[in-house]
């Protein structure tokens, strides 16, 4: 509802018109339709499938639903749209139940009974839509016939609800309500912030501050306050010039840690009016320090004020997308279903966050990518303040309230990407930083400080100077429509650019991936990749597979250092004009800074940081690499050859460079700048038995190895591990006979009646396991859920599982590393095999330089260790931890609690200790 309005009196039921047609529910074995006279139609969900699809049931859940009747699709009445369309920006569990329990019906305990919710649900959205305000009833109205036109199931009764009559709005009137961008409050402008202080923060503040957050009520822990105050000193005032204070802090689980860091990170940027940056890794733990930092400030205004959730540009929706989206409604009717169910989301967003805010990820489902999050900006395409919609813009609102914000919740990957080009926004760099997850900062720096000279890569930066060259609609006008303007009447500049396009044409056009496939490559980019892809299938093993594929880049194959020299050659097109662009626009802001308006001094200083980022450090990197093919790679890198496939298909080629060490450009580019830092997690330590090792380990994974010191501190945590779980090896099931693992897996799940994750090393092995298991699940009224497999995404997935005590949860490294499931719902983990890293050129350059088998050894204990922590996460938590591998070196026992013994047993005894202990 809008604020400020009172909301419209109910209307009676006779508005109320539920679609006459039955109720379906699916389940892995067996499906229900219930029709509107109350008969009722039982079976396999393939026999259903066919009579389903003639009478568009209602169902929650569409994409899932017809995944189950072994459809591509089927048409329906998705009860999720017309949750969105009642309530946007609501998140809902996207089940029966979860819709249930939103609405305030009864919980359904069968499938019989989830289909008969399912027309009360609706007649209860319905109801909801007569009770919106006047202004929010007259959009949804407007979009209701403009979806209505699109084919929408649920038009006619949501306009009945709505009371709609006649022929509904026309023309310009029927696009009114898309326009969300008119409707949304413009940026707020504010003087630059000062400078932050100095002043410390002290263990004794720490711990008040805590005491503060956690109230009189809560139970007392010491090891919380404990942590708080070990933190603390990364606050300290710096001392030298290239570097600042580094904290190395284990806490854990348990211990409260979140808290815990939030105390003297409060504490210094009220005391220094300046922002603390807090960085995660999982969408999960940002979500969790959003709820938690209501602590800090129970106002909403205030926090909003004081706290910002920052994330990256592709995030996020574009209003210019979504413009030209609406303008293409007249030839694409049926794009007015998914892009109204945008307009009521975008509206009611609070910061059009499409990634982990308040976006449900099952609309994503529902609507499919391009209508949801391809709505984004996922090609760097922004023109900043050339937009019509930029003082509108979600992303530049979040930009500027981090700039004021005093506690920035980012993720590693912005914070490192930022780095890596240089700074943010303003080309400022963040002082004060507390990376949590710090286990993840050697993967997320390795992904950040990486350069792929691919086909993919190479394309889309021809696409961005270019524009779009196949015909398509669209807003990518390329390089020449952003700049023309603003190189006004310099010579050097008009020739630059000139030569920026010019150049552009050697990196590779539309329709690349046909003529690499074909051998018809053109141009000097594709004629060095098609050597690539030629070198690959020449010396990788499993070309005919439908995996990934790779080779090492030396020695090449004849022709390809030459394509190599060509290509640099034709690079150097690029980067000398890019240069000389980006030199002729820094010339113009300082000869006319006394007459350039704010606006177009803005946009000549973002298209200059643009250049750079987007096409003049990947040019050069690129060039680099094509030159090194004739020598040694660099000391310090490791390059290789691969072919990215997915299902079979060839997706990119190219020639990738990674760090072997990218904790060195973190220590140089983020450590060494910093004020001060914390890395923190539960899993800093591998657990090798050595303690010296083990801390010496997590300086090498953090980069505080490449800093003159660091500070460690462990905070051991609270929960009596050996009095609360079980860890057990089964010796009897062979991991490579997929039929006896899966039955391990069903047995053990029946054990534990439910509350059961199952961990797999591989997509494949999960996909084989639950199509062993999952009749036989469902025949046990255990709901068993699987990543890869449901058509839903992971988070929603594990929200799905986290709500229901009995359900089962299958999934891959995403699962392991970001469920946090306390209570009932998770007392068994049940990991397939042991998690060696995957063979590969990478981890093989970084197993020489890092220690041999013990760095695999290391991985291994730092992934076991990490799914492990999944399984307690209250202080009543308790569970069992089973590993269907034979094979588990004993050396990898470190991985589990001090005290809690890891017993080799087989599967009938580990059976009767998981029946007994959860």
């Amino acid at each position: 509802m809008t604020d400020g309005q009172p909301p419209s009196p109910p209307s009676t039921d006779t508005a109320i018109r539920v679609p006459d047609v039955p109720a379906l529910a699916v389940s892995p074995r067996a499906a229900v339709l219930v029709h509107p006279d109350g008969t009722l139609d039982e079976g396999p969900p393939a026999s259903l499938a066919r009579r389903a699809a003639e009478t568009r049931p209602l169902v929650c859940h569409g994409p899932a639903v017809a995944a189950r009747l072994g459809r591509d699709s089927v048409p329906a009445h998705d009860l999720l749209e017309l949750f969105a369309f009642v309530h946007p920006a609501r998140f809902v569990l996207p089940t029966p139940g979860g819709l249930a329990e939103a609405l305030g019906l009864p919980a359904p305990a069968t499938l019989t009974e989830q289909a008969l919710v399912l027309p009360r649900a609706a007649h209860r959205l319905l109801d909801r839509l007569t009770r919106l305000d006047a202004r929010e009833q007259r959009d949804a109205r407007i979009l209701a016939w403009a979806m209505a036109r699109g084919g929408w199931p649920w038009a006619a009764p949501a306009l009945a609800a709505l009371d709609a009559r006649g022929d509904g709005p026309h023309g310009a009137n029927a696009l009114s309500a898309f326009r969300v961008w008119e409707r949304l409050g413009e940026i707020s402008e504010h003087a630059p912030e000062p400078v932050p202080g100095s002043l410390p923060v002290t263990e004794a503040e720490a711990r008040a501050r805590l005491a503060d957050l956690l109230g009189r009520a809560a139970e007392d822990r010491p090891q919380q306050a404990d942590y708080a105050g070990a933190v603390a000193a990364a606050f300290a005032p710096r001392d030298r010039e290239d570097i600042g204070p580094f904290v190395l802090a284990e806490a854990g689980t348990g211990v409260g840690k979140t808290l815990g860091y939030i105390a003297p990170a409060s504490v210094w940027a009220e005391k220094n009016d300046g922002p603390v940056w807090i960085s995660t890794y999982t969408r999960n733990l940002q979500r969790q320090l959003d709820a938690e930092l209501d602590r800090l400030h129970p106002d909403p205004v205030e926090k909003a004020r004081r706290v910002v959730i920052r994330k990256g540009r592709e995030n996020y929706l574009c209003l210019l997308n979504m413009e030209e989206a609406v303008g293409r409604l007249s030839g694409q009717p049926a794009a007015a279903i998914p892009l109204g169910l945008m307009a009521r989301w975008a509206l009611a967003s609070r910061h059009g966050d499409l990634v982990g805010g308040d976006f449900p990820g099952w609309l994503v489902d529902i609507l499919g990518r391009g209508w949801s999050l391809a709505l984004a900006d996922r090609r760097g395409e922004c023109l900043f303040a050339a937009c019509p919609h930029y003082n509108r813009c979600f992303i530049e609102k979040t930009v500027r309230r981090a700039r004021r914000a005093r506690l920035v919740v980012a993720n590693h990957a912005l914070v490192l990407v930022q780095a890596a080009l240089g700074g943010l926004e303003d080309g400022t760099l963040p002082l004060r930083y507390v990376f949590d997850e710090g286990h993840h900062l050697f993967e997320a720096a390795d992904g950040a400080f990486s350069a792929h000279l691919s086909a993919v890569e190479t394309a889309d930066l021809r696409r961005w100077l270019l524009g779009a060259e196949d015909g398509s609609r669209t807003r990518a006008r390329g390089l020449k429509a952003r700049a023309e303007e603003l190189v006004g009447a310099s010579t050097p500049a008009t020739d630059a650019l000139i030569a920026v396009l010019h150049g552009a044409r050697a990196l590779p056009g539309p329709g690349w991936h046909a003529r690499l496939n074909d051998g018809a490559a053109r141009g000097p980019t594709e004629a060095f990749l098609a050597l690539v892809r030629t070198q690959v299938l020449a010396r990788a093993r499993g070309q005919d597979g439908p995996y990934s594929l790779e080779t090492e880049a030396a020695p090449p194959i004849p022709g390809l250092v030459e394509a190599g020299q060509a290509l640099d050659g034709a690079l150097a097109g690029l980067d000398t004009p890019v240069a000389a662009l980006m030199k002729a626009l820094a010339r113009r802001l300082d000869d006319e800074a006394s007459t350039l308006d704010p606006t177009t001094r803005q946009r000549i200083d973002g298209l200059i940081r643009s250049l750079e980022r987007r096409a003049l450090l990947p040019v050069r990197a690129w060039r680099a690499m094509c030159r090194d093919l004739s020598q040694e790679t660099p000391p310090d890198h490791v390059d290789w050859l691969g072919i990215e496939r997915a299902y079979g298909r060839d997706l990119d080629v190219g020639l990738h460079r990674h760090w072997i060490d990218p904790t060195q450009p973190f220590a140089a580019l983020v450590a060494r700048r910093a004020h001060g830092i914390v890395v923190t997690s539960a899993t800093l330590r591998d657990g090798s038995g050595d303690p010296e090792a083990d801390w010496r380990a997590a300086e090498r994974r953090t980069g505080a190895a490449h800093l003159p010191a660091s500070v460690r501190a462990a905070v051991p945590s609270p929960f009596d591990y050996p009095a609360r779980t079980q860890v057990l090896v089964v010796t009897d099931v062979r991991k490579d006979r997929l039929d006896l693992v899966a039955a391990a897996y069903r047995d053990l799940f029946r054990a534990a009646g439910g509350g059961a994750l199952g961990l797999f090393t591989a997509i494949g092995r999960l996909r084989a396991v639950h199509q062993h298991i999952a009749a036989d699940m469902d025949a046990a009224d255990l709901p068993l859920y699987a990543q890869h497999v449901d058509g839903i995404d992971t988070a929603t997935l594990v929200d799905m599982f986290r709500a229901e005590e009995n359900a089962c949860l299958l999934g891959t490294d995403a699962v392991r590393d970001g469920v946090d499931v306390p209570g009932r719902s998770l007392r068994l983990i049940v990991f397939d095999r042991v998690p060696w890293p995957r063979p590969s050129i990478l981890h093989k350059a970084r197993r020489a330089h890092f220690g041999g088998r013990a760095y695999d050894d290391m991985l291994t204990r730092l992934r076991l260790k990490q799914a492990f922590g999944r399984l307690v996460r209250r202080g009543d938590d308790h569970g069992a931890f089973v590993l269907l591998d034979p094979m588990m070196p004993s050396r990898l026992s470190g991985a589990f609690p001090e005290g809690v013994p890891v017993k080799r047993v087989g599967l009938a005894e580990a059976v009767g200790v998981v029946r007994e202990c959860v």
